[in-house]
């Protein structure tokens, strides 16, 4: 089996065409055809040529972000998928083993700190274009990825019930998980038109759109936000509902996180939250105590 050949074959299976990250998944296998040789024997693609491909990859200038390099994360991301592809041949019986196994993870440094506060949000969701504002109404709110939410049905939206439900196969985790819709994101969906031959939620002149990154920069330019992407708005969002007191459980429900040591990542304790620690009435008082006799024994200091 030819590197293109187990590409085609790993696309054309019906769950994988069913996933969301389908085009995004074809673009990798693009970047790793183009290096490693579309007619390249699997059996010669060794841990070292993916390595020197790593390595390769990181060189490359972003087609996304000019004046960039590719980022580690974005290569991390091609080499998972050539490794999902191998273990997926492995159990269909097509290979023996999968011989990239042990290549590690390239180090990243991708964590993401920017919030925007709610007068930042409300300024931005005033530059939004009609058709989009929708849209990052649920990303600031309901913390849904991009493409969760670009693709949503109405066979997925119980406004009755004031639920979102997404089924495996729509979610980045491949499991399923009800959103419940705020109440600011359900007086919009209540008032938006039905489509007549689809039922997409969002549309643009009655057609759903997949369009939204050039409305979404000339919003953010528009607004004088910088330094700023649309999966920062999920940053806002889980840091809010924490904020305001809801069980991490909750949140991760929503979220659809499965481990605490990712969830943690998306959730930033800022300086003026620190500023605002309690301590027990224990310590107050013996701070209390130990200011007092600072002063020689002068409860004021003085």
């Amino acid at each position: 089996m030819t590197l293109g050949e187990l590409c085609k074959w790993y696309l054309d299976l019906p769950e994988i065409k069913a996933k969301d990250s389908y085009d995004r998944d074809e673009q990798f296998f693009d970047h790793l055809k183009r290096l490693l040789g579309e007619s390249t024997k699997i059996k010669d693609i060794t841990a070292g040529k993916v390595e020197s491909y790593q390595t390769h990859r990181l060189d490359e200038p972003s087609r996304a972000h000019k004046g960039e390099k590719i980022k580690s994360a974005t290569v991390n991301k091609e080499v998972i998928i050539l490794k999902v592809a191998l273990n997926r041949a492995v159990r269909h019986g097509k290979l023996h083993h999968n011989q990239i196994a042990t290549v590690k993870k390239l180090p990243e440094n991708n964590i993401r700190t920017r919030l925007l506060s709610q007068k930042e949000f409300d300024g931005l969701l005033e530059k939004c274009p009609l058709h989009i504002s929708p849209v990052v109404m649920i990303g600031y709110y309901m913390g849904l990825r991009l493409s969760e939410i670009i693709n949503l049905t109405w066979h997925e939206v119980d406004l009755k019930k004031g639920f979102i439900r997404l089924t495996a196969n729509r979610t980045k985790t491949d499991s399923a998980r009800s959103v419940p819709i705020h109440p600011e994101v359900r007086e919009i969906l209540e008032t938006l038109p039905r489509g007549l031959h689809t039922d997409r939620v969002f549309l643009f002149d009655g057609k759903p759109f997949n369009e939204f990154r050039r409305s979404w920069k000339t919003a953010l330019k528009n607004a004088g936000i910088k330094d700023f992407v649309f999966h920062d708005l999920r940053h806002c969002s889980l840091n809010n509902l924490r904020k305001t007191g809801n069980d991490f459980f909750q949140i991760m429900a929503l979220s659809g996180h499965k481990m605490m040591s990712v969830f943690k990542r998306y959730n930033l304790v800022t300086e003026e939250e620190l500023a605002q620690i309690k301590w027990s009435e224990e310590e107050s008082n013996n701070q209390a105590k130990a200011a007092a006799q600072s002063g020689d024994g002068n409860p004021s200091g003085r």
